[in-house]
């Protein structure tokens, strides 16, 4: 695929005698928004952990940004421009947000081979993460102090301080409101505006539907649906085994 930055070849993963991904196939283009859905159970996860290092697949192969990442750890791939967030934010507790963010740029950013931020350097970026997710005047703050959507916006700008090419994006509206849900869709389109290609995982439709330029559907470890938004949630296959749910 022409663009092409991300790459899955034939990945397969098993936990035991479960098959938990069956010969996946996808590819995402550079600068593209994806949405990746399915029931709970479906692979989703198994597949984000393949993709990033955080579990090793049995068969197939990850390319990223046109190279085999086969074998890296998940810092190494983190380092290459991949990063994640998570869906149960885990921030360091005892550190003020703008530490929360001084901590992934010093281990990622400052790991590649002429890419030290200077101290300088290092507050500008912080301050500009902070101003891009909202959270400038939470600079001094403690996660605690943070509401819900704070604390995703938090777990977002992590994320974003690896200063990645890839954005996976798991579950980061789960129990917010509909405003805060558009807040956080607001803020994926703007990453994604600044060039960051975005993988959306997401139970909610509305924020799916909005947010995604193309759709993945994965159900018990296979894809059966890759295509526009429009048309996949048309699909029977699709409405059976998870829109019907």
């Amino acid at each position: 695929m022409p663009g092409a930055l991300l790459e899955v070849t034939g990945l397969s993963k098993r936990f035991g005698g479960f098959v938990a991904l069956d010969g996946i196939d996808l590819t995402v283009a550079e600068g593209e928004r994806v949405g990746l859905i399915g029931p709970n159970g479906s692979g989703k996860s198994t597949l984000v952990n393949c993709i990033c290092g955080t579990l090793v697949n049995e068969s197939g192969s990850v390319r990223f940004n046109g190279e085999t990442v086969d074998g890296l750890l998940t810092h190494e791939r983190t380092r290459r421009g991949m990063a994640r967030s998570f869906q149960l934010p885990r921030p360091f507790t005892t550190l003020t947000v703008a530490d929360n963010l001084r901590v992934p740029l010093l281990y990622t950013v400052n790991a590649r081979p002429g890419h030290a931020l200077s101290p300088t350097e290092l507050d500008a970026r912080c301050a500009e993460l902070l101003q891009l997710v909202a959270l400038a005047d939470k600079a001094r703050h403690l996660p605690r102090d943070l509401t819900q959507v704070e604390m995703r916006k938090l777990e977002l700008a992590r994320a974003m301080a690896a200063d990645p090419k890839l954005l996976i994006a798991d579950e980061v509206m789960a129990g917010l409101s509909r405003a805060e849900v558009d807040e956080i869709i607001a803020l994926l389109i703007r990453l994604n505006g600044q060039g960051i290609t975005v993988i959306m995982i997401e139970h909610i439709m509305r924020a799916v539907m909005e947010f995604s330029q193309r759709l993945i559907v994965l159900v018990s470890g296979k894809k059966i649906a890759d295509g526009m938004p429009d048309a996949v949630i048309r699909d029977p296959a699709v409405e059976r085994a998870y829109i019907g749910q």
